[in-house]
């Protein structure tokens, strides 16, 4: 397929949010296993490729999660859920940031989506980047001064935290720690945690 003057548009922005940073045969693996390409998922729902990248540019859709070594723009197979259930691209931000009370938190909640590095979430939604949020605060919380001797209940409070997490979380990719500039949230709040306080 030959190269629109868009998807070059869209590559260079999708750069400058997230760095050059060079994609491996098991990245490019483990984003083929969790995400479409935006080509394949317009086709499915009768969408103008074309025309998505405009709206992504215009920042009414996401950007893409990753491009691929072979310059797919890979995003999740929901992408158009959240715009569909808004009535649109044009009521998308205001139904989006209608789910936070302060409107600063909103705002940035809605330009990180645009972003397209929400994919710390199998899902994304307004409900799920909440409780995201919820957990890692609480997990960070909750092992801040650590206990002289944790004690059982203690313990299965914490693991049903970090339990929680790890359902809402995939397993991310070594692209993902270039790109973020160090460790992911299951890499703190997951990993570390339950190498540090191991179940019974």
């Amino acid at each position: 397929m030959p190269e629109t003057d868009l998807k070059q548009q869209l590559m260079e922005r999708f750069r400058e949010v997230n760095g050059d940073h060079p994609m491996t045969d098991a990245d490019d693996a483990y984003v083929s296993a969790q995400f479409v390409a935006l080509d394949e998922l317009c086709a499915v729902h009768d969408r103008e490729t074309d025309t998505v990248r405009q709206l992504m540019l215009e920042q009414r859709l996401p950007l893409p999660g990753y491009l691929r070594s072979d310059g797919a723009e890979m995003v999740p197979a929901d992408l158009f859920a959240l715009a569909d259930e808004a009535g649109g691209t044009a009521q998308l931000e205001t139904w989006f940031t209608a789910h936070w009370a302060d409107p600063l938190i909103a705002k940035t909640e809605w330009n990180s989506y645009l972003s397209g590095q929400y994919v710390c979430l199998h899902k994304v939604t307004p409900a799920t980047i909440q409780r995201k949020d919820h957990l890692t605060a609480a997990i960070t919380a909750a092992t801040a001064n650590e206990p002289q001797a944790a004690s059982a209940q203690w313990l299965e409070r914490l693991h049903a935290l970090v339990d929680e997490l790890d359902s809402l979380e995939p397993a991310f990719t070594a692209y993902d720690r270039l790109r973020f500039g160090g460790p992911t949230s299951r890499d703190t709040c997951i990993d570390a945690i339950r190498a540090r306080y191991p179940r019974p």
